[in-house]
Order: C-alpha cells, then sequence, then structure tokens
C-alpha cells in the first residue's frame, strides 16, 4: 500500500504540504511591509507544483497510489496545475491590496492559500470517499479563515460565518449522502462503487436516495441555484483578494470533485443525476442572469454572473449520456472542462481590475466606480471590456467559443429536451449580455468621477496584459486547449 510510487504520485501535494509549513515558519522572521521573502517562495513552490503537475499530466499515464484511495491522471493534473496557476495570478493581483488592508501582518494571506491549495488538490485526487471528503474540508476551512482574514472589518466576519454556516450544511450534505453509497454498496472506493452499481442487484431507491444529497452537496460547492445562497453574500463581503482567492482555484477542484463522483463513480446512474443537474442549470441561467441585472454593486453582480456561469458547466455535465448511449459523453464533459477552466481565467481577469482600482480606504466596487475608466486607461479599461465581452459569449473571446463547445454537446444529443435545453441557455446569455455590457458602457461613455490616473506595479501590469490577451487568443485559437481537455476525459472514460 506504501510504496515509491505512492509517493511519486503524490509529490506536488507533498511538496505544498512541506513548502507551506516552512514558508510558515520563515515568515516569523518577515519584517517587510509587502512580506517580499513569504511572497517570492510562495509564487517559487507554486511555480514548481504547476510544472510537476504539467510533466505528469504531459505523461499521459494513469497511477493509482495507497490502495487505490488517490488516483494521477491527466485530467486530475491538469486541473492542479491550472487551479496552481490560477493561485499564483490571484496572489499577484492581490498583494498591493492586501497591504494597504493590513491583512499581512503575518504570513496567513500565503499558509492559508497554500492549505487551502493542498485541499484542492486532494480533491482532485481522490479516489475515496474519505479522501475526496478530506479534501474538501481542508480547502473550505482555509477558505473560512481567509474570507475573515480581515479582523477588524464587519462585512468581512458576517461573510465568513455566513460561508462557514452554509458550508457545513452543503458538507453534511455530500457527506451523508457518500454515506448512503457506503452502506448501499460496502465501499468507500470510487471504482468498487461503480462496479457494484453496474451489476444491477443494489436497491436503486437507496442509491438515488444517497445521490440526492451529493448532487446537492456538489451543487453548492459549483454555486448553482437554487444552492447558490452564499456566493452573494460572500463574494460581497469577503475582502476582494479573497473573493478572487475563492472564486477561481476552487471552481476548478468543484469540477474535479463532480467528474470523480458523477462520472468516475456513479455514471452508471446517469439518467439519474443528469436529470438533477439539468433542473440546477435551468435554474442557475434563470436565477443568476435575472438577478445580475437588478445589481449596482459591482462584485454582487459577478457573484450572479458566476451562477448563471456554472449553469453551462452543469449543462455540459448533462449531456454525456443520452438514452443509455454514452457516446456524448467525451465531447459533452470535455467541453464543461474547456468551459470552467476558461471561466476562471476570465474571472481573474476581471476581478484583477476591481484590485487594481482598489486603493487605501476605497474599494471599487460599485459600477459607477469604473465610470470613464477608458479615459483614466485605456488598457485597463480594454481588459475589463474583454473580460466582460467573453463572459457575455461575444466572438472572437474566448467565451464565445466555450459557449458553443457546450451548447454543440447539448445538441448532439439529438433529443427534442436537449435541443430545448440549448435554445433556453442562448435566450439566458442574451439577457445576461445587458449587464456586462452595461459595465463596458459605464466604462467607456460615461464621465468619470476622478481625474486620478491608474497605476499598478509592473508585475500586476504585465499579469493583466497576459491575462486579456489569453482571452482575446484563446477565443481565436481554442484548439490546442480544447484537445487538452478532450484528450484527458478520453482518458478519464477510458480507464
Amino acid at each position: 500500500m506504501f510504496d515509491s510510487l505512492s509517493l511519486i504520485v503524490i509529490l506536488p501535494e507533498l511538496l505544498l504540504l512541506v513548502m507551506a509549513c516552512v514558508i510558515a515558519i520563515v515568515d516569523l522572521g518577515v519584517k517587510s511591509r509587502m512580506r517580499d521573502l513569504t511572497y517570492w517562495l510562495t509564487m517559487a513552490t507554486l511555480a514548481a507544483v504547476a510544472w510537476a503537475c504539467a510533466d505528469f499530466a504531459l505523461d499521459g499515464r494513469t497511477f493509482y497510489a495507497f490502495g487505490r484511495m488517490t488516483v494521477s491522471d491527466p485530467m486530475g493534473n491538469w486541473l492542479k496545475c491550472f487551479s496552481a496557476i490560477a493561485l499564483m495570478v490571484t496572489l499577484v493581483y492581490s498583494r498591493p491590496y492586501a497591504a494597504d488592508r493590513d491583512m499581512m501582518r503575518g504570513g496567513e494571506l500565503f499558509t492559508l492559500s497554500l492549505f487551502a491549495l493542498l485541499g484542492i488538490f486532494v480533491m482532485i485526487s481522490g479516489s475515496n470517499f474519505l479522501v475526496l471528503y478530506l479534501g474538501l474540508e481542508l480547502m473550505t476551512l482555509s477558505s473560512y479563515a481567509l474570507v475573515a482574514l480581515r479582523r477588524d472589518h464587519e462585512a468581512a466576519t458576517e461573510a465568513a460565518m455566513k460561508y462557514f454556516v452554509l458550508g457545513a450544511m452543503a458538507s453534511g450534505f455530500l457527506l451523508y449522502g457518500m454515506s448512503m453509497l457506503y452502506g448501499a454498496t460496502g465501499s468507500l472506493d470510487i471504482n468498487e462503487v461503480f462496479r457494484a452499481i453496474a451489476t444491477g442487484r443494489i436497491n436503486h431507491q437507496v442509491l438515488v436516495f444517497g445521490l440526492v444529497f451529493i448532487v446537492a452537496g456538489l451543487a453548492f460547492k459549483l454555486g448553482a441555484a437554487p444552492f447558490h445562497m452564499w456566493i452573494p453574500d460572500v463574494y460581497h463581503g469577503a475582502p476582494t483578494a479573497i473573493t478572487l482567492l475563492i472564486g477561481s482555484a476552487p471552481e476548478l477542484a468543484s469540477f474535479g470533485i463532480a467528474m470523480r463522483l458523477l462520472v468516475e463513480g456513479l455514471i452508471p446512474l446517469a439518467i439519474d443525476w443528469q436529470q438533477m443537474l439539468m433542473v440546477l442549470a435551468v435554474a442557475s441561467l434563470l436565477v443568476g442572469n435575472l438577478a445580475a441585472i437588478a445589481q449596482t454593486n459591482l462584485k454582487r453582480m459577478l457573484a450572479y454572473s458566476t451562477i448563471a456561469q456554472m449553469g453551462f458547466v452543469v449543462l455540459g455535465l448533462a449531456a454525456g449520456v443520452v438514452n443509455g448511449n454514452a457516446d456524448n459523453a467525451q465531447a459533452a464533459y470535455s467541453s464543461a472542462m474547456f468551459y470552467i477552466i476558461t471561466y476562471v481565467l476570465t474571472f481573474l481577469g476581471a476581478f484583477g481590475i476591481i484590485l487594481l482600482l482598489a486603493r487605501e480606504g476605497f474599494e471599487s466596487e460599485e459600477i459607477a466606480d469604473l465610470a470613464g475608466l477608458n479615459q483614466r486607461s485605456p488598457l485597463y479599461a480594454g481588459v475589463m471590456a474583454i473580460c466582460m465581452f467573453s463572459l457575455a459569449g461575444i466572438p472572437p473571446l474566448v467565451g464565445f467559443y466555450a459557449k458553443l463547445m457546450v451548447l454543440q454537446a447539448l445538441v448532439a444529443g439529438g433529443t427534442g429536451l436537449y435541443i430545448g435545453l440549448a435554445i433556453f441557455a442562448v435566450m439566458a446569455s442574451l439577457v445576461g449580455a445587458f449587464y456586462y455590457l452595461r459595465v463596458v458602457k459605464v466604462m467607456y461613455f460615461d464621465s468619470p468621477i476622478t481625474a486620478t490616473t491608474v497605476s499598478a506595479p509592473a508585475d500586476v501590469r504585465a499579469v493583466l496584459s497576459v491575462n486579456g490577451a489569453l482571452v482575446l487568443v484563446l477565443g481565436i485559437v481554442p484548439g490546442w486547449l480544447m484537445a487538452l481537455c478532450t484528450e484527458a476525459l478520453r482518458k478519464l472514460l477510458a480507464s
């Protein structure tokens, strides 16, 4: 059970754990306001971990370790690689903001971020119910602490409490669902659960009862309606740097755990959980887009936007098995994976601009705060416009291609239900375009509130420029990333 292969398989997790502890100790001697040594050690760690995960993914093989409790496969390794990169970008954008708000008196921002990422890695790599749950708890407990990091800020403390209470409830749903499946199948191993369900000898009602709780827990983690109630309040109340952190890499982890549970373990029950996902997707697109129109706060608007965007991801997951036939599974699940990766990329760019415009004593949270941004800084207005157009699904940006792939997967289902869902998704996107375009209108056509020029550190400026460029370039040449997702899902479904 414990051998050298097992240690190699969990090398990224081991590196993260060791370096998080080392950085916590080293930080005790750091006195600088910007915590330079802690920051650079964290960035070096994340770069090394991302490289290791990419190397494993490119190898293309699937390995199981520790008695098949963890798995290393291309899908998991790519998700882990992109999660590490997302956290690197988040910390680049967040450091000036956190320093101005006294959130870096210690190195907690960096060490808790690393522990949250470790939880993400464990979630993505888990091939056992208990391992998945341990990873989930490590990620969420670190996230609760991060939301409350600004100790003297009432809104942040309130958001942390809401996140904790609702997160505990969702974790309870997931754990109860897992316990029901364990009781029915007699195993915690996802592959064993799959084989037990595939025999057809287990009481279907018991399985569906457990499945309902699992889907509810996953919907909460993804932020799909009607389990979305935490997202607007937490996104709004948390310090903007932490909002960026909990809205980026953890979304990749939520997709990973959904794939492990629903596709690897419960695909014989696809006809049941896909129906649930369809309801969640319709509710998410409806609630997210309609509620976002009424928002004047930019963070709340993007929170409701997240709910709507997750509707598309859930639609991708719901289109894999049609009438018991899994021929469409690879295209559907790879479109969902592509969507979530490119959504995180766009989300990073949008919140990067919000963080950039915030300054000491001023939170750039209202849509009106972006008024006349183009006159003050054409570059940053351009990056924000690209991100808004991409989220709205306007060509040739990557958001358009991501939506197109999901819609193609739905239409390929061939039934009236799937085609109807595709039409509904397009109509919901048209509604959603309104509030994204409103932001662009405010930046380009409203008079600026202040004449202050926007300045940013060189690293923030460089990363923001690359971020905006990638949203555009991946829309024009999306083939390589789509091929990467397709190949990863092909190997997952073949294993």
